[in-house]
């Protein structure tokens, strides 16, 4: 289950949107079925700076912490405020209601520079 219109990192973070507007951004359902049942999320305030590869935040589960990278550098523009009462929607609609943070892209041409969806089924299949 990896839609073929997003763009995504070999961290397994997703990107929707070519870079012109805000990208939405958001975790695969490879990453959330690894995790188990999320139970916290913490994200970034709108308006700070984020840089592609840093961490932009944590998601907690039953079994562990993990680290949410910026799959792109620029400036967080929304937050999914549903996560704080909800995080579990991240395991049952990844692609969807599970949606982190938009970003506005400091240069939108990196959107493209990120896996598409064939590269990232062969990261994970491998």
């Amino acid at each position: 289950m990896i839609p073929e219109d997003l763009r995504y990192t070999a961290e397994h973070e997703w990107v929707a949107g070519d870079g012109s507007a805000p990208v939405r951004v958001g975790i695969t359902h490879f990453a959330q079925d690894a995790l188990g049942d999320i139970v916290y999320v913490q994200l970034p305030e709108e308006g700070a700076t984020v840089a592609a590869g840093e961490s932009l935040g944590e998601i907690e589960s039953t079994k562990s912490v993990s680290e949410i990278y910026a799959p792109v550098s620029g400036t967080v523009v929304g937050r999914n405020a549903v996560l704080g009462d909800t995080p579990e929607v991240i395991n049952t609609d990844p692609y969807g209601a599970g949606w982190l943070v938009e970003i506005a892209p400091a240069q939108p041409a990196a959107v493209a520079e990120l896996l598409t969806a064939a590269a990232y089924r062969e990261l994970t299949e491998s």
